[in-house]
């Protein structure tokens, strides 16, 4: 007969593993990221004919760079499910939330990642040859315009981060431990989630400009770092015991 403990443990030896490989992911496409453009320089300011025509002349990397942006994002996903797995122990509840939280900002950034790698390349292309749709590729590149923090492309890029931030808030308190890297991951994640949410109230509330967007939010971002590093240390000892 199968013992349950046993099966347990190889479950959570899987997942410890798991939470290592894509916290070790998300190093390395961050690395990569400085490497690989992801817009037109100076994006927010650039013009249209701009920005049209550095896509056309770095179509390649262009799509290499946001290809990169989708292996990051699966990766912070993973990584994130993986914490909501040692979340369980303490508030099974929140753990569940917070993992459907993840699984709905995946959805919401796998919708314009994969427009970037498909949609933005062929109507850059229509737009240059003027050929069958170009009018109407000319209307819908400003809409999906990467740079513009109010875009309808961006628009779903910051409702994956909200739900992202919204997992933070739900599996913060349940991960603190005992020891110090346990406290400093859950310090990293309460700020995360905490910080998005402040910017979000400033934004909402008016403080926030257009121009400001990024900066505000981008702020936000930077716990994960830290977090990234400390969980893979945690999920290596705890796969490697």
């Amino acid at each position: 007969m199968d013992n349950p403990t046993v099966d347990q443990d190889r479950l959570d030896d899987q997942v410890n593993r798991f939470g290592f490989w894509c916290a070790a992911a998300c190093i390395a496409t961050a690395l990569l990221a400085l490497l690989l453009p992801l817009d037109v320089p100076e994006g927010y300011a650039a013009t249209a004919t701009d920005r049209l025509a550095w896509l056309h002349a770095n179509s390649g990397a262009f799509v290499a760079g946001w290809m990169n942006q989708i292996v990051a994002m699966l990766s912070l996903s993973g990584l994130f499910l993986a914490l909501a797995w040692r979340a369980r122990h303490r508030n099974p509840l929140a753990a569940l939330l917070g993992a459907g939280a993840v699984a709905m900002a995946t959805m919401a950034f796998a919708i314009p990642k994969f427009m970037a790698v498909w949609t933005i390349p062929l109507l850059t292309e229509a737009s240059i040859t003027g050929g069958s749709g170009a009018e109407m590729a000319s209307m819908l590149l400003p809409l999906l315009n990467v740079s513009i923090p109010f875009s309808l492309y961006t628009s779903f890029d910051y409702l994956g981060f909200w739900l992202y931030a919204l997992f933070a808030l739900l599996v913060t308190r349940s991960l603190v431990g005992q020891d110090g890297l346990s406290k400093l991951a859950a310090l990293s994640l309460g700020l995360f989630g905490w910080g998005f949410h402040l910017a979000l109230a400033l934004l909402l509330s008016g403080v926030i400009g257009a121009a400001e967007i990024e900066i505000y939010f981008g702020a936000s971002f930077i716990p994960l770092l830290p977090l990234i590093l400390v969980m893979a240390v945690i999920f290596r000892r705890a796969g490697s015991d």
